[in-house]
């Protein structure tokens, strides 16, 4: 069945179904956000119209029900990625925070000066800046792997910097500006054979294909729930077991603590350890049926999705005069970032939202690519399960009629 044409996930989510400013939505921006299901949108409106309550703390109904919705997303996120124990997963607000921790409690506590961390050209700035503010603080050095004009990181030359000053690693799956599927498991492979570690910033990848994390051999991976069709306010942070043991908290509060005097307080164990504070309770839980949603459409459908996507669009764009691909990796996934001569992306982007049609714009947060790519920006149209062939002849008819107000 090709799911181009006739789409019927496309009715499971509202948002997709609708017309702005009297057209048809065209909703090609899901590597900013996904779209929500009714599935999560009636889990969530659930908890705070009938089961709202605190989690790990009371002795009541109300209280014990969220506190098992809330673990049993914990138990499906672990299953999910194939963590080798529950405690392994730990809450976050999303990948940013994820990335902050490993940052500030294994980077900062455990490299020392004239240590390096290699980071690609292709990085959301979210796994930047975060170790730049470390590095500045310890005096740990920042390296950069390259990538060719296909967008693509260069092995051989990330196998020329991984030295014995390396002692950490950080690269996306997959490109948000891109759409590049990095070589996730070889990498990891190779700077653990060199005595480093490796984060793996999954925001990306975690809907599009199965990630095993046992497989992968990652030490630590990070992920946000609205970019799997969940809520916004929630992600993953996935570290192997004896790292998180040994790493302090991060922040301190309420749930992550064993005893409090004023003298000396103990931690409480993996994984509340790492979860100070009052969760977002009902983003938790709305993840947890998001995932149940993506195993209930399955990876091979959404592969098949995507793919169709991809082709139809690559090709339909390419005819466009003008129009340039930036990022053509012979492996990567439902992106497509792309400049017209002569046109700024931002005048793009505001007259093809004349025609109902949401793109992003902008430098993505990856200046450093742009840099690279020498543009100050692209158009990006991000595609997925949602979508089919209309929403592509749109932006296609769309842009031409763009270079038509610029002749």
């Amino acid at each position: 069945m090709s799911y181009l044409k006739i789409n019927p996930i496309r009715n499971d989510f509202p948002v997709a179904d609708q017309t702005i400013k009297g057209k048809r939505l065209a909703y090609l921006d899901s590597a900013a956000t996904t779209l929500k299901p009714l599935s999560v949108i009636n889990e969530v409106d659930l908890y705070y119209r009938k089961e709202t309550a605190n989690v790990h703390r009371g002795l009541y109904w109300l209280s014990e029900n969220a506190t098992t919705k809330f673990e049993a997303t914990r138990d499906k996120i672990a299953n999910f990625i194939n963590a080798s124990d529950r405690k392994e997963v730990l809450f976050t607000k999303g990948t940013t925070e994820s990335v902050n921790i490993v940052a500030q409690s294994y980077v900062r506590s455990f490299l020392q000066e004239g240590d390096e961390i290699l980071l690609s050209q292709m990085e959301h700035h979210s796994n930047i800046v975060p170790w730049q503010i470390v590095a500045e603080e310890k005096k740990i050095k920042i390296k950069v792997i390259p990538i060719n004009e296909r967008g693509e990181i260069l092995i051989e030359e990330y196998k020329k910097l991984l030295t014995p000053k390396v002692k950490f690693v950080s690269v996306v799956y997959i490109s948000n500006a891109l759409g590049t599927i990095n070589p996730i498991k070889e990498m990891i492979e190779l700077a653990h054979n060199n005595g480093a570690k490796f984060f793996v910033d999954a925001a990306q990848a975690i809907s599009h294909a199965p990630i095993n994390v046992q497989a992968i051999n990652c030490d630590f991976m990070g992920f946000s729930g609205h970019k799997m069709f969940g809520p916004t306010g929630v992600g993953i942070l996935y570290g192997k077991m004896e790292l998180l043991d040994q790493m302090p908290p991060y922040q301190g509060g309420g749930d992550m603590i064993d005893v409090v005097t004023f003298e000396k307080t103990t931690y409480n164990q993996l994984p509340h350890k790492f979860e100070a504070g009052t969760p977002s309770i009902a983003s938790v839980i709305g993840l947890g049926t998001a995932v149940d949603y993506i195993q209930k459409i399955g990876f091979e459908t959404i592969h098949k999705i995507e793919s169709e996507l991809l082709h139809y669009g690559t090709e339909k764009l390419s005819s466009v005069p003008g129009l340039k691909i930036y990022g053509t990796a012979e492996k990567k996934t439902s992106v497509i970032s792309f400049g017209i001569e002569g046109i700024h992306p931002h005048d793009i982007a505001s007259l093809i939202d004349k025609e109902g049609v949401a793109i992003r714009t902008g430098h993505h947060c990856a200046q450093p690519l742009m840099k690279f790519f020498n543009v100050p920006a692209t158009c990006r149209a991000s595609f997925s399960i949602y979508n089919n062939q209309e929403d592509i002849d749109q932006l296609y008819l769309g842009l031409l009629k763009v270079k038509k107000f610029f002749e």
